[in-house]
């Protein structure tokens, strides 16, 4: 192996590295952010996502938080012990159930995202703008990048 190719493989692992913990700051922030609302990581996940986008089959909701198809049912389960969540089955096809909020899952995002995503912006406050954008356009690149 060269001694470019080594100095080439060495900063791909440190970056690797970097952007590891870089996630792994952010993350364990966002979670005790998360945590000070009573709920955990997915649960608040899930709430976001019919928050923002609406009604969801219950078998998409996994692909669209990254979460196992399989924790979907237990999350979905506690959300609707609070009263967050309802299920409502399909007319059109009774195999698929859809994911609701309810009014109160609809206050408690009206009230607890904004200081969430104002934390998350406090988190980024390093970042200008431009290097914000150019950040996401990079991780974009290495996000999609298909190996051969």
């Amino acid at each position: 192996m060269d001694e470019t190719n080594r100095e080439d493989i060495e900063l791909s692992l440190k970056l690797f590295i970097v952007l590891s913990r870089a996630h792994r700051k952010i993350n364990d922030s966002a979670n005790k952010s998360i945590a000070s609302f009573n709920l955990n990581p997915t649960e608040f996940a899930v709430l976001e996502l019919l928050y923002h986008k609406g009604n969801q089959p219950l078998q998409h909701i996994g692909e669209k938080i990254l979460i196992a198809s399989g924790s979907i049912t237990y999350v979905v389960d506690k959300l609707e012990k609070k009263g967050l969540v309802v299920r409502n089955p399909c007319i059109a096809d009774r195999r698929v159930i859809y994911a609701e909020i309810t009014e109160c899952g609809n206050e408690l995002m009206k009230e607890i995202f904004p200081a969430h995503e104002k934390f998350l912006h406090e988190q980024m406050s390093d970042l200008s703008n431009e290097e914000k954008k150019f950040l996401i356009h990079l991780l974009k690149k290495i996000g999609y990048h298909e190996s051969k």
